[in-house]
This record gives structure tokens, sequence and C-alpha cells, in this order.
């Protein structure tokens, strides 16, 4: 996403979710001339504010004491859903980073309408990654007429990632999905047998500190062309997800995005 930092007023941030990545949005805020209005974790002793796990009403309490004026979420798969349903009714632009639960967006969905909260949930608020993002649709869709051509994805990640396959693996698979017809059925566990044509396989490595690494293989047997997005750092996602916020908030301000929904990336960028 450009940094427009000088057309983003600034806001008062609580950050929900106090581990790495809850560590580098707060440094990414600041940086970007935002203040932490809190940060608040189930764990983590350095938050200012701690809640017990599952405790929807001391989450939206906690938000609403703090004197914030938008949300960043980067917490677990396991809580992200009901952080998401306990923030929502508070009706301040909120950016939801966790993966890991879209099997229950569709109530949240509805969720939202009910209560006007609005949040902005992404797989991965990089800029590179929601570029890269667009190169691979571009790209399986060329590829797709050339029926020589399989095609499958890789990705890479930490050993203290939580899922598995990431959500940006997921995205990026959606995208083949979408522009490959040849492809119909999503794999993402190891092979015991030999893979189906209409197979898309998505395969994942945990390992030391890698922040994300996301190949896309395009073989045949002539030759193989690889698409490759690597993180250096998570400083990338976070300034994304702190830019993702000042927008939405600049959006609902101005009309061009109504309260009461879920938005993704391509929506803000």
């Amino acid at each position: 996403m450009n940094e427009h930092s000088n057309k983003e007023r600034s806001m008062n941030i609580a950050i929900v979710g106090y581990g790495k990545m809850g560590h580098t949005v707060e440094a990414a805020a600041k940086s970007l001339g935002h203040a932490v209005a809190a940060t608040i974790d189930t764990r983590a002793e350095d938050a200012t504010v701690r809640v017990a796990e599952g405790d929807g009403a001391a989450l939206a309490d906690a938000v609403k004491r703090s004197g914030a004026d938008g949300v960043i979420e980067f917490s677990h798969p396991s809580a992200a859903a009901g952080n998401v349903r306990a923030l929502l009714p508070l009706r301040l632009p909120l950016v939801v980073g966790t993966t890991g639960w879209k099997a229950e967006e569709d109530g949240i969905r509805v969720l939202a309408a009910a209560s006007g909260g609005t949040a902005v949930r992404s797989a991965n608020f990089s800029l590179g990654v929601n570029l890269f993002y667009r190169i691979v649709s571009e790209a399986a869709r060329i590829v797709s007429a050339f029926g020589e051509y399989d095609c499958a994805v890789w990705e890479a990640h930490h050993n203290q990632k939580a899922d598995s396959p990431s959500g940006t693996a997921m995205e990026i698979a959606r995208r083949i999905l979408a522009e490959d017809e040849r492809k119909t059925e999503l794999v993402t566990g190891a092979f015991t047998r030999k893979p189906e044509p209409h197979e898309l396989h998505v395969s994942s490595t945990r390992i030391g500190a890698v922040p994300g690494t996301h190949t896309v293989f395009f073989d045949s047997g002539a030759d193989t062309i690889e698409l490759t997005h690597r993180a250096r750092s998570r400083e990338g996602f976070a300034r994304g997800a702190v830019h993702a916020l000042a927008r939405l908030s600049r959006a609902l301000e101005a009309g061009t995005l109504k309260p009461g929904a879920l938005y993704g990336a391509e929506d803000i960028l």
C-alpha cells in the first residue's frame, strides 16, 4: 500500500494481540505518526491490558476505555473470530490480520450488517504481497491456455506460526483456481497417491524464523517458471495494516465505503 502518511490523520489505535506481530504493529504505528491507545492480550506480560481468553465483553470494554478510534487485530487463529465478534459492535474501524477463521466469515458478515461494525480483513496487508496476488492471477490466466504446464504452490514460515497452509498461500491458491479452469480442487496435505490433473497442491514448510516465502510453480517437460515473493521482515505486513486502518477510517468518513460490512485489502488499495 502506498505510503501517504502525510494525508492520514493521526489515530489512537488499540492493538489486540501483543505477540511478535503486535509489537511490530505498535512500532509501525508510532513510526507513521499514530498513537497506541492500548495493547491488549491474554498472556503477554508487557501488554497494557490483559483479558481472559474468550472474554469478549472484557475485550470490548478494554478497547472502549482506551479511547481508541481504530483497532488492529493480530492474535491467534483460535481467538480471531471471537475477537472480531466482540469488536464489531463498537463500530470502530477494524483491521484483522489474523487468518484461520474463514469458515466463520459468513456469520460474522451478518453480525457486521446487524451491528453497523466495519472491518477490513486480509491474509496479508503487505503491498508486495498484494502486487504478487495480481501477478499470480495474470500468470495463471496466461499459462492456463497451455496444457503442457502444471501448477503448484509452496510456502514457508517460521516455526511459531499456528496455521498451515498460511492464509496468504490459500489466497494465492484461490486466485489460481479462479483463473485456471483445469484446476478445480485444492489439496493441502501430503500425497500418498498420484495427484490428479485437476488438483492444485499447496505444500507448507515450517522452519526457523522465516517471515514468509511463497512460490508458484508452472512446470512443463521443457522448463519451469517460478514466481516468488519473499518477505524480509514483518515490518511490511505491519505498516500495511496501519495504512489499511487509516484508509478504512478515511473511506468511512468520506462515504466511499459503507459501514456494516467486511472488506478486503483490494477494496482499499
